[in-house]
């Protein structure tokens, strides 16, 4: 006779047809990672036997099976009523009682093993759970904080109930399993009492972008269901899978959510009502849920448990507020990009118009989508939703999910990147905006919007339909030219979706982007708060740096993590990083920034790049901007961040910053540190050659070297037309800077809007023996088809001036 209870230590992943994929894959972890470390919570399993044992004991086949007969799989009109109708024929039927007696047997048991008696969590895993290429996951119902004989197997057949919900039913028919020919495993495992701390999930790939090189964790206060639901918005932390390897500083970004909610256990221990959420804390909606130590060993874990299973791994976590322990709870195939290498095809949408915007939250898929939206406030409203409607709702769960296909795109109040919603979305490659906070009350029900997810990070909700356009581009067509085509970026979100474009690294990532839109405030104003006048300006700086203990903190913490999510991108391209060039009033316009900033006539040629760097002004500023790049270089391990200076009038000055590095412990050469040196005024060129004594290498900025070679300013409007980076003066010097840089053989390239804009200058700059040329995202791949199209033009020439040497 089967049995109809394995322990955890008697089952490993091919017992699938047993217990199905989430308690194997519970078991093949008891087993096989507690030994390395990893703390998985003991249980044990009802089998797939004992469920074909209540359906033959209770003569349940027959009933379920004229039930189903009876659905229309047409439209599904019935599914409501024919789901109830098949869960209330379970429900009055018993677990037979050899059953529930070794349930009653094996609970006692795991009681004694953990020396009290224990609160239980009661999941469903179905014989076809959790298989790479279909999950059902949240099809099915689980049951937490189960304490009590009686409890426990109401639980029980609470969840054998729950094989027939109405999304489970319509998930089953969508992806063509037999009804009944799957099968019921109960998972009963003891409870990690994070009521009392934190809980969340973990990706080991970015689930947005497929990017394999990072791990997501996410989390908030209480139990996990919040996370998962997408209840919450959770906080987030990005870590870079080499740099957990080799014991680096792993984490490349940290984002707080606000965890509004907390879920605990209540009072009573009733089956229905075993969990409630409560009101989450001010103070604790302003903190981390785990620390920096937490979150790299559960990437430590995660990785292990990716290498077990040889594939991107969907992981649950949960920190248990008594022992302070963290414990992985459930583990499953990641079932979106995990069989995907780097998409060869991409869609890019661009939006052509802009209009109102409604909403904005965080963007899942890369779409733009227009459709009449409608407010749901329950499952039980989907008549009133039309095929090809926008839904707009508060959150999603799984019940849910036999209407979201209907939706054009999903709009939802709460939830993160890891939540119902945004899962849903990646499996059915729809398009959703998730954490609004506020969609429901700014659309109005049967408005036209537009829905747009232009990057796959940020989604907006526009009023009224827009226009856009669509263009499909197959990356497998695109080679590479000789010359390499590097990006210039600024912006982190953007990071892992562009380092799937042809390219060679990034040829410049400019500071000021970040500085302006994550940081915020004024590096001095941070290093010497004391000298802040402005009382508006202190209370700000005040209110966004209160989790840090010391405020320098605060932007080394955020310059780095940015810095090191694009580095983390393209590692090991290389990524060059030029240091801060606002200018005085730019600056000025920063948080403090008016209480240490000069009022100059002409700031674009005033106090700016390097001439700031050694300067008592700003050189307590500088400091945070090195000890930045030396957390991304030294601690974080991405070797790969190339430095480079701007607005160098000077050798002495290039000498002074150079010192000035090394007194805040960024010296060149050391760690494989190479600096580079913005080409931008006439100095640089005329003496390129002592210059590259210096520095390892150039990058040509042609705005600022335009301006100053034709002697205007560069932002006034009134000699704009006299702008022209194809002025023949401006080509010489273009030319002379990259003869210098090849007689000293120091790599020398071009960062600006002109080979974007004129075709004709970057065969100019191939000619001349430039080895890089760096665009904009939206330019990168006119760019490389333009280079490519000047090397085959340059070369057939080559090839028709030797054949006439032949001959």
């Amino acid at each position: 006779m089967e049995p109809f209870i394995l322990k955890f230590d008697e089952i490993n992943l091919k017992d699938i047809n047993l217990v199905g994929g989430k308690n194997s894959s519970l078991g093949e972890m008891y087993q096989k990672l507690s030994k390395k470390g990893i703390n998985i919570p003991n249980g044990f399993a009802t089998t797939a036997f004992a469920y074909k044992e209540f359906l033959k004991s209770n003569q349940l086949e027959a009933p379920i099976i004229s039930t189903l007969a009876k659905l229309d799989t047409k439209d599904f009109s019935n599914l409501k009523e024919i789901g109830l109708t098949i869960r209330t024929i379970i429900l009055k039927a018993s677990i037979q009682d050899s059953l529930v007696k070794e349930i009653i047997r094996a609970y006692r048991d795991l009681c004694d093993t953990c020396n009290w008696d224990i609160h239980i969590a009661v999941r469903s895993s179905a014989t076809a759970e959790d298989l790479p290429d279909a999950s059902f996951a949240g099809q099915h119902d689980s049951f937490l904080n189960i304490y009590g004989e009686k409890n426990i197997i109401q639980a029980c057949l609470n969840c054998y109930a729950s094989l027939f919900t109405d999304r489970a039913i319509k998930y089953r028919h969508d992806h063509g399993f037999d009804h009944m020919k799957v099968y019921l495993s109960i998972g009963l495992q003891k409870m990690v009492r994070s009521d009392k701390a934190s809980a969340g999930v973990c990706f080991t790939l970015d689930p947005e972008t497929g990017f394999k090189n990072s791990i997501l964790i996410t989390g908030s206060w209480g139990l996990g269901e919040n996370v998962v639901q997408g209840t919450v918005n959770p906080d987030e932390f990005y870590l870079f899978k080499p740099s957990v390897l080799n014991h680096k500083k792993a984490i490349i970004s940290k984002k707080l959510g606000s965890k509004a909610q907390t879920m605990i256990y209540s009072s009573n221990n009733k089956v229905e009502n075993s969990i409630i959420n409560t009101e989450t804390p001010q103070e604790k909606r302003e903190q981390y849920v785990l620390s920096d130590e937490e979150v790299n060993k559960l990437a430590e874990w995660a990785m292990i448990i990716e290498l077990h299973y040889e594939r991107p791994m969907d992981i649950e976590w949960a920190k248990d507020g008594e022992n302070q322990a963290l414990y992985i709870v459930q583990a499953r195939p990641e079932t979106i990009f995990g069989k995907k290498e780097n998409p060869l095809t991409i869609t890019q949408f661009n939006l052509k118009e802009k209009g109102q915007i409604l909403t904005q939250g965080k963007g899942i898929g890369n779409r733009i989508i227009s459709g009449v939206a409608r407010i749901l406030h329950t499952p039980n409203d989907s008549n009133l939703l039309q095929k090809g409607e926008v839904l707009v709702t508060e959150i999603t769960t799984p019940d849910w999910d036999p209407i979201l296909k209907k939706a054009s795109a999903i709009i939802t109040n709460r939830g993160g990147r890891t939540s119902h919603a945004a899962i849903v979305a990646r499996e059915m490659g729809a398009l959703a905006i998730v954490g609004t906070n506020n969609a429901t009350e700014v659309i109005k029900d049967g408005d036209v919007v537009t829905v747009v997810s232009e990057d796959g990070i940020n989604g907006f909700v526009y009023q009224g339909k827009l226009n856009w356009e669509e263009k499909v581009i197959n990356f497998g067509q695109i080679k590479l030219p000789q010359t390499e085509a590097k990006l210039i970026l600024a912006d982190p979100d953007q990071a892992f979706k562009l380092s799937t474009y042809p390219n060679n690294g990034v040829g410049l990532l400019r500071l000021e982007f970040i500085i302006t839109n994550s940081i915020k405030v004024h590096p001095m104003a941070l290093a010497r708060f004391d000298l802040v006048k402005d009382l508006n300006a202190r209370n700000t700086i005040e209110n966004i740096t209160k989790i840090y203990s010391d405020k320098r903190t605060y932007f080394t913490d955020k310059l780095s993590q940015a810095v090191a999510t694009i580095a983390a991108a393209f590692h090991p391209k290389e990524v060059i990083v030029r240091l801060s060039d606002f200018k005085s009033n730019e600056y000025a316009n920063l948080l403090g920034g008016k209480d240490f900033e000069p009022n100059e006539e002409n700031p674009m040629i005033g106090f700016r790049g390097a001439s700031r760097y050694y300067n008592p002004a700003y050189k307590e500023g500088f400091a945070l901007e090195c000890e930045a790049m030396r957390i991304v270089r030294d601690d974080m391990g991405l070797t790969n961040v190339k430095i480079m200076i701007p607005f160098c009038r000077t050798l002495e000055e290039g000498k002074k910053v150079l010192e000035t590095m090394e007194e805040f412990h960024l010296k060149r050469g050391v760690n494989g540190l190479e600096v580079y040196m913005m080409t931008e005024i006439p100095s640089n060129v005329i003496l390129a050659k002592e210059f590259a004594k210096l520095f390892d290498g150039f990058s040509i900025g042609s705005n600022d070297l335009t301006q100053l070679t034709l002697g205007l300013d560069r932002d006034s409007s009134t000699v704009s037309d006299l702008f022209n980076e194809q002025n023949t003066a401006v080509k010489e010097m273009i030319s002379m800077a990259i003869a210098s840089a090849r007689d000293t053989q120091t790599p020398i390239g071009l960062c600006g809007q002109a080979p974007s804009d004129y075709p004709e200058f970057t065969e100019f700059l191939i000619r001349q023996g430039i080895n890089s040329i760096s665009f904009n995202p939206d330019a990168l791949l006119n760019g490389i088809h333009q280079m490519l199209l000047a090397e085959e033009k340059i070369n057939s020439k080559i090839k028709i001036v030797d054949q006439l040497e032949l001959h």
